[in-house]
């Protein structure tokens, strides 16, 4: 659904589901949380019921009358009197912020550039160790806005997306496109796109540093020395030339994630491999202290989408020459170059540097 200047939104009803033991539909209770979070449930002129079980209800009647089979949905009508179903509450939080000319997803400039003394970030690193993972989220995207961006290759990275979402914001995200990840990946990144209604950046390697790359070592030569120069040319550059753009940005490293390069990651850092917009820049790991029981619990609790090869058991997933199914009472990193010791197993893109928790 478009929203133009010249077309404004008059009205919205919002189409909720009922099921029969009299409780509402959770979907419809995270739809309602989004709409709060973003300062548009005011905007919801009228509720309706679809009543499960109840085909004459008048939330089921307007289901069949627009050809919509779940609920929550929304019936919005314009300036114009047309009227048409939007079934995403991340389209219409678009669509509504547009309408009214709101901007959700900034701080003011001015917080964004100010960097942070090191005093802030001492006082920010103890306050944040103790602070849920939704509410590190919320404070990055109100402290930095569109300038910290979410850097998604996994599950725990879509959890981020969902939380940020839920916070209220849409976010920057971007994801490294190595050019040697599964189909399933390439699939996924589009679903997730669609799902919540972000634009997703996808960030190549340098097309001449790759060519050269190839010509001189091939397309598999991490088998023979180690994947550390591969990833240099295919990682390790792309990412430090997004994060150049950037004052922040948030990732989804837990500590039990390797416990032989991972066991240390703090919830907030200064990035010692990485530099930003003014230089310094801030490293946000909220999902520090999970586990990998919690994070799937969240995905499953929520319907955050995910990559469908972790049916298959693949549970750190990466490029697809270098990435391999785990066997029961594997750890999840040993499908990561198998080939290689325990302690290699990284790719340069996370340093712990200087913690600040």
């Amino acid at each position: 659904m478009q929203a133009t200047q010249a077309t404004q939104l008059t009205h919205v009803t919002m189409v909720k589901k009922r099921l029969g033991n009299g409780d509402d539909c959770r979907k419809c209770v995270q739809a309602e949380g989004v709409l709060r979070g973003h300062g548009l449930w005011e905007r919801i002129d009228r509720i309706v019921w679809a009543v499960e079980g109840e085909p004459h209800s008048e939330g089921m009647q307007l289901g069949a009358r627009f050809g919509v089979a779940a609920a929550p949905f929304f019936v919005v009508r314009d300036d114009r009197g047309h009227e048409q179903v939007v079934e995403s509450t991340i389209k219409l939080v678009r669509s509504l912020a547009r309408s009214v000319e709101r901007v959700v997803e900034s701080p003011p400039p001015s917080a964004a550039d100010s960097p942070l003394t090191a005093v802030e970030l001492a006082e920010l690193a103890l306050k944040l160790a103790a602070s849920e993972p939704l509410d590190i989220v919320r404070f990055a995207l109100e402290r930095w806005g569109s300038d910290c961006a979410i850097a998604w290759s996994g599950a725990e990275d879509v959890v981020l997306i969902d939380l940020a979402v839920r916070a209220g914001f849409t976010p920057s995200v971007f994801c490294l496109d190595t050019g040697r990840l599964h189909p399933e990946t390439y699939r996924f990144i589009d679903k997730v796109r669609t799902h919540y209604g972000l634009s997703i950046d996808l960030i190549s390697p340098d097309a001449r540093a790759l060519q050269a790359f190839v010509r001189k070592k091939g397309l598999f030569s991490f088998y023979e020395d180690g994947h550390q120069e591969c990833c240099a040319v295919r990682k390790v550059e792309p990412l430090r030339r997004t994060l150049a753009g950037y004052h922040a940005w948030m990732t989804g490293q837990r500590k039990d994630q390797s416990p032989a390069t991972r066991a240390q990651v703090p919830v907030l850092q200064l990035d010692a491999g990485f530099t930003g917009k003014s230089g310094a820049l801030v490293k946000l790991n909220p999902l520090s202290h999970w586990s990998s029981a919690q994070v799937w619990k969240y995905i499953r609790d929520n319907d955050v989408p995910y990559n469908p090869l972790h049916e298959r058991g693949f549970v750190s997933i990466g490029c697809e020459p270098c990435t391999r199914a785990v066997t029961p009472g594997q750890h999840e990193r040993e499908g990561r170059w198998w080939w290689e010791a325990a302690t290699q197993k990284e790719c340069g893109l996370h340093c712990v540097g200087p913690k600040l928790v």
